[in-house]
């Protein structure tokens, strides 16, 4: 065997070593990729047809062996049992979702236009309270929606892709924050992105203050409005503040699950620098190694 041949060797041992994980799958399919279904939307093939076009072209991804989850009406009714009092039937959950994990980027989220509520930055609120800051989310629906019960479907795509789950208390505090601010959204004249800007405000002054007292979150969010010249009634601030409290109260939770997300997405780049890799030593002996 010729040097050559046996450098080719060491590298292709190395490279083994370096970035197979223990116990990893051959499988084709994405694991860092996952999508949910709202009931009535995986129940109908020219809803599911639409949203799977949409996720493919707005997020860029191929949707074979893709992991999927189907999202109910018992799903969300569970958590807006507890927040809004609002009972869905089967055929009124419609909102999708997707999460790509490829990539160690900062969390991006895009949403249809045909979302009429929660927009982006709401989302991004909710999922930082949850402690997920990485990641593509693409949330859709065949039909116009408000976009409320997605963040249940936000949240199982993520458990999904990381084989992690997040902890009841961390996924009901996240829910309640998105419909609280949607109830704000409703009560007012303010835009939805000016509601989750006084929130995550609040949410940051109330960490630096590391404190769950009502009073002092009330006082807080009266503050960041006043100074914001945003004009918002004594009931909603209340209703933010008991979100925010709920928030604060979740953290070390929250940043628990936030650790188990980097270190996928982590070991997850890992394993794609090892397919480069190899397919660029699949190139390589390709090239030089005598053809039969």
């Amino acid at each position: 065997m010729s040097g050559k041949i046996i450098g080719i060797v060491i590298l292709v041992i190395v490279a083994f070593g370096l970035f197979v994980p223990l116990g990893s799958s051959g499988s084709n399919g994405d694991s860092s990729i996952a999508v949910t279904y709202g009931e009535t939307t995986y129940n109908n093939h020219e809803y599911k047809q639409m949203v799977d076009e949409y996720f493919e072209k707005n997020g860029n991804v191929n949707l074979n062996d893709t992991d999927e989850k189907v999202i109910t009406s018992n799903d969300v009714n569970r958590i807006s049992s507890g927040i809004s009092q609002r009972t869905y039937n089967s055929n009124q959950i419609f909102s999708c979702a997707m999460v790509d994990l490829n990539g160690n980027n900062n969390i991006k989220i895009d949403v249809d236009p045909k979302i009429t509520t929660v927009t982006p930055s709401m989302y991004k609120s909710a999922l930082d309270s949850a402690g997920i800051k990485k990641g593509h989310v693409v949330v859709t629906s065949p039909v116009t929606a408000t976009g409320e019960s997605a963040l249940a479907g936000i949240m199982k795509a993520y458990e999904t892709a990381t084989g992690q789950l997040i902890p009841e208390e961390v996924k009901n505090a996240a829910n309640n924050e998105i419909y609280t601010q949607s109830e704000v959204v409703n009560n007012t004249n303010l835009s939805a992105d000016d509601v989750a800007q006084l929130v995550d405000e609040a949410k940051e002054e109330v960490a630096k203050e590391n404190t769950t007292d009502k009073q002092t979150i009330i006082n807080i969010v009266n503050n960041i409005a006043s100074n914001n010249n945003i004009q918002i009634a004594g009931d909603d601030i209340n209703n933010l503040a008991d979100s925010i409290q709920q928030t604060q109260s979740v953290q070390d939770q929250a940043s628990q699950y936030q650790s188990q997300v980097s270190n996928y997405v982590n070991s997850e780049n890992a394993h794609n620098l090892f397919d480069m890799i190899w397919r660029r030593i699949q190139s390589f002996l390709d090239t030089n190694l005598p053809q039969k």
